[in-house]
């Protein structure tokens, strides 16, 4: 077997997403391959794409030489090589995984590994722009899944004349996120636009028809036996890490592919981060994260002390909307279910519509949710990043308002 040298062989990266995009910026010299046609790209606005309100160039990343088009199939641990799907292969001397996550297609009667027209998935740029095709004025759209993407999919079908329904199989919007009471204040925003939102609501499968070209989505059938008319059918249903390139090579895979705070795998070698990373047992999918876990990792490739201890992670959705009325923001941070023996402190605006709570726990911020104004995040934000205990003279209302609570 040849012996590689770290110097003889470079920095390759498989995936070309926000992760890979961020740690190819941050070390020369690296080569990505990256299975999307696409430039590297900004996934958090997708919604505006799928909106009209920007077009594919503008939610570019800043320029990364990418091997675009080129799928990794195989990773040779002994000699160090990736084999692509062109039959070019690639030596390494570090290896980084950024292979991300696919959307999770539910367990729907009618749903195959083929989707039926009229049938999209929400994670890519090619995702959004299939759906900006193919949505008209008038058209009946389905969402199904309540979460942040659902909600920003929903959103932007609106405001591209659709009538949507979403359908949530949760009791409110956003469950991992928000609180009843500002899940109902997102409720009724959406409502507001002219989305008939569901709760609590349990899809059961699709009815199609076949049609010259295949199959094509006529309905989404819900488990009480009522069926939601449907020309599109968004499905919204979270993520799955992608770990079976990792998985076929022998690395430890839990959820995610699991590594330490160097971001490294069972292999020395091989590195992951982004979306099929599990870092003490935890996997984010999240930009924020993805972002950081890049900067650790361009300095332990420089040979640099650096160590990445997790995220505390804060969720910020701005639905956007050319009427600068009808556009809402909403921040989300921690633990914002308070636990018995919490403290909790909510102050709401109707006029306003501003909603923001917090959770205090044993002196320290645990979470929150800002819904309206977020002239106050930033502040909370701070004091639970550094999750150290309020000063006595501290005033949480003080924190919750950027006025001091006047």
């Amino acid at each position: 077997m040849r012996k590689k040298t770290e110097s003889a062989a470079p920095v390759v990266v498989i995936g070309a997403g926000m992760a890979g995009a961020r740690l190819a910026a941050r070390v020369p010299g690296v080569t990505v391959v990256g299975e999307e046609r696409h430039a590297p790209y900004n996934r958090v606005l997708l919604a505006d794409v799928l909106a009209g309100r920007y077009a594919p160039d503008v939610i570019a990343l800043p320029a990364t030489e990418v091997r675009r088009g080129v799928r990794a199939v195989r990773i040779d641990r002994a000699d160090r090589l990736v084999h692509c799907d062109d039959g070019s292969v690639l030596h390494y001397g570090r290896l980084v995984l950024a292979t991300g996550s696919n959307p999770v297609l539910p367990p729907l009667r009618g749903l195959g590994a083929t989707l039926p027209d009229g049938v999209h998935p929400f994670r890519t740029l090619d995702d959004a722009l299939a759906l900006r095709a193919a949505v008209r004025p008038g058209a009946r759209a389905v969402v199904i899944g309540g979460g942040l993407l659902g909600v920003s999919a929903a959103r932007a079908l609106a405001e591209c004349g659709a009538q949507v329904v979403l359908a949530q199989q949760g009791e409110h919007l956003m469950e991992r996120q928000l609180d009843p009471e500002a899940a109902a204040l997102l409720r009724v925003h959406l409502e507001a636009l002219g989305v008939e939102v569901h709760t609590e609501c349990r899809v059961r499968g699709l009815r199609c028809t076949t049609t010259a070209t295949g199959e094509s989505v006529r309905a989404v059938q819900l488990g009480d036996g009522y069926e939601l008319a449907a020309d599109l059918t968004v499905l919204a249903c979270g993520v799955r890490p992608r770990t079976g390139l990792a998985r076929a090579a022998g690395l430890d895979v839990r959820k995610g592919i699991v590594v330490d705070d160097e971001l490294r795998t069972s292999d020395p070698y091989i590195h992951a981060l982004g979306d099929c990373a599990e870092h003490r047992s935890t996997l984010y999918g999240l930009a924020g994260p993805a972002l950081e876990q890049a900067d650790v990792l361009a300095e332990v490739l420089a040979g640099r002390p650096a160590r990445y201890e997790g995220t505390r992670a804060l969720t910020r959705l701005t639905l956007r909307s050319p009427d600068p009325v009808h556009a809402l923001d909403l921040a989300a941070f921690g633990e914002a279910r308070p636990l018995p023996g919490d403290d909790v402190i909510r102050l709401s605006d109707a006029t306003r519509g501003a909603y923001r709570t917090v959770v205090l726990r044993e002196g320290r911020l645990a979470g929150g949710v800002l819904l309206g104004d977020l002239g106050a995040v930033a502040g909370l934000a701070r004091t639970w990043q550094d999750d150290e205990p309020l000063p006595p003279a501290m005033s949480l209302l003080h924190l919750l308002t950027d006025d001091g609570g006047h």
